[in-house]
Formats: C-alpha cells, structure tokens, sequence
C-alpha cells in the first residue's frame, strides 16, 4: 500500500470511528442530562468508537486477516492498551471544552481535537506493538 493510500485509508476510518463515538454520544446524552449523562457518553462513545476502528484498521491498514476468538482477543487486547493514553488526550481535551464552554458543539470540537491527536499517537502505537509483523506501514 503506498503511503498516500495508508493516510487517506487511516484518515477516512478516523472520521468514520469520530462519528460513530459522538453518535453514541448524543444517544447517551438524549437519555441522560447531567455529570452522570456526560461519563456514560464518554464511556459509551468511547467503546462504539473502539470497536468499530479496529476492525478496520485490523483489516485495511494493517492487513491481518487472523481469525478465531484467541487471534481477536490477543491482538483486540493490546490494540486497547495502546488506546489508554490515547483515550486520556482525548478525554481531556473534550472535557476541558466542555468545562470551559458548556455547550455540546464546543464538546464536540474538543472531542475531535483530541481524537485526531490521539489517533496519530495511536497508528504509531499500534504499528508497533499491536500488528508488528503483518507487512504494514
């Protein structure tokens, strides 16, 4: 895969995991007001989003076609710990405009600030510990 194709693929399922997270969001947020509403978002969103990039960076940008409930839960695993740094930026960043602004759009700019952050970090992160060996980028 050339470069240019790894970082419009990489971007694009970005976005795709962005929209799902905030999605998610303002699912849990229509149901729930308050600091409790605003965690759950954050927890909610945070999974749906987790879920749905590593299942195309597994197969898109890092090429593993590995199969089977141990092969998924190995790689599924570390590809989560390499997300806790990764999630932290991106939590800060959305809470600290959310905090400093009190509104969803602001919330949401902060959220995707720190999400984009937290994905170069992630790619890298990933790259090494998480696909090693499967021919990436």
């Amino acid at each position: 895969m050339t470069t240019r194709t790894l970082i419009l693929r990489y971007a694009a399922f970005a976005v795709i995991a962005v929209v799902a997270n905030l999605g998610a969001q303002r699912v849990v947020l229509a149901l729930m007001d308050g600091t409790g509403g605003f965690a759950l978002a954050l927890f909610v969103g945070t999974g749906v989003g987790l879920v749905v990039k590593y299942v195309l960076d597994k197969r898109w940008i890092f090429q593993d076609h590995s199969t089977g409930v141990a092969a998924h839960g190995k790689r599924f695993s570390r590809y989560t710990l390499t997300g806790v740094v990764t999630t932290a930026i991106f939590w800060g960043t959305e809470t600290a405009f959310w905090w400093a602004f009190e509104a969803d759009i602001m919330r949401e700019v902060g959220a995707v600030i720190g999400l984009s952050i937290g994905y170069v970090a992630k790619y890298r992160l990933d790259r090494r510990f998480v696909f090693a060996g499967n021919g990436s980028s």
